[in-house]
C-alpha cells in the first residue's frame, strides 16, 4: 500500500496512490480521519483495501499539493554517522551507541517543494536518507519485535546548515531551519517493501550522483534504533525515525559542494520512489 498527504482546495487530506492517480482517504473512515497518523492511532489501516476496492482514482497527482507524508508526528528522531563511510569522511571515532538528535514537524517540506536556503549561511547540504514510519507504539520494544512497530517507509533529505550544525557539539540548530526537511513522495507500507536491506539509496544534485549506498550498510540496523530509542522514550504511531545519511555529504568533499540557488536535489530508494525538491535562496 502506497499512502500520501497532500493539500488541495486549501484543504489537507491523504490518499492511497493507485493505477498512477489518487484515492481520497480524507473522511472516509470516519469524519475524523484525516491524516495517515490518526489512521495509524486508530489502526484503522486494514480497512483501506476494502473500501477502495475496484474504486478509480479521484484525481491525479498534479492536481493536488503534496506535503510531508507525516506532517504531524509527535517525533522526528534522527540517527546521524549511521553508515561506515559517512563517519570515516567525517573523522569521528566510532561509537558503541547510536547518535540521535531531534528535526522539528515545522520545519519538513513535501515532495515537489522548495527548500529555502537561509541568508546566514552558504553552508547548506543535501544528506539523502531513509524514513522509517511508526504504526504500533511501545516502551522498551526489543530488537526481535523492533520491525512489527514499523508500519513503512519513505524518503528523506535532512538537509543542513553545516556551520550553524558546529556551533557547539549539539546538531539542533543546523537541523531545524525552515522548509529544510524534505519528506515523501509517499509511504511505502513494510509488507510492500519486504527486506529494507535489499533497497539501494542515492542522492542526486542537478542530475549528478552524490551518494550511493545500500540500506544493508547501516551500522546500527533498524531494529536496535528501535530498541535503543524505545529505552528512553514511548513511540507513538505516526513517528518518524530518520536512518542516517551515506558518505558522500557536499561538506566533505574536496571542495566542499554546497547547495545553492535554482539546484534541484532529488534522493531515490528503491521501491519508495523519488523525493525532489528545488532550493530557493531566502
Amino acid at each position: 500500500m502506497k499512502l500520501l498527504s497532500f493539500l488541495r482546495n486549501g484543504n489537507t487530506g491523504f490518499g492511497l496512490v493507485k493505477n498512477n492517480g489518487i484515492i481520497d482517504l480524507s473522511g472516509i473512515l470516519g469524519d475524523d480521519v484525516r491524516t495517515i497518523k490518526k489512521v495509524l492511532e486508530l489502526d484503522l489501516l486494514d480497512l483501506i483495501e476494502d473500501m477502495t476496492k475496484g474504486k478509480d482514482p479521484d484525481f491525479g497527482w498534479t492536481d493536488v499539493t503534496l506535503i510531508p507524508v507525516i506532517p504531524d508526528p509527535a517525533k522526528i528522531l534522527c540517527i546521524g554517522l549511521n553508515y561506515a563511510k559517512h563517519v570515516a569522511e567525517t573523522k569521528r571515532p566510532d561509537s558503541k551507541h547510536p547518535t540521535i538528535f531531534t528535526r522539528f514537524a515545522d520545519t519538513q517540506v513535501g515532495h515537489n517543494g522548495i527548500i529555502y536556503k537561509p541568508k546566514v549561511s552558504e553552508a547548506f547540504d543535501y544528506e539523502g536518507e531513509m524514513a522509517i514510519i511508526i504504526g504500533k507504539g511501545g516502551r522498551n520494544i526489543s530488537k526481535k519485535s523492533a520491525m512489527k512497530h514499523v508500519v513503512g517507509f519513505s524518503c528523506y533529505n535532512d538537509v543542513t546548515v553545516r556551520d550553524w550544525q558546529r556551533h557547539t557539539s549539539q546538531f539542533t540548530p543546523g537541523k531545524n531551519y525552515p522548509s529544510t526537511g524534505g519528506f515523501g513522495p509517499m509511504m511505502v507500507t513494510n509488507d510492500e517493501v519486504g527486506d529494507y536491506k535489499k533497497l539501494n539509496i542515492q542522492t542526486r544534485l542537478n542530475g549528478k550522483i552524490m551518494q550511493d549506498s545500500k540500506l544493508s550498510q547501516l551500522i546500527f540496523p533498524i531494529p536496535e534504533l528501535i530498541n535503543y530509542i524505545s529505552t528512553f522514550t514511548p513511540l507513538s504511531p505516526g513517528d518518524v525515525i530518520v536512518s542516517g545519511t551515506p558518505g558522500g555529504v557536499g561538506d566533505r568533499r574536496d571542495p566542499p559542494i554546497y547547495m545553492k540557488d535554482g539546484d534541484i536535489v532529488e534522493v531515490e530508494i528503491t521501491k519508495l520512489g523519488i523525493l525532489k525538491n528545488r532550493v530557493v535562496a531566502e
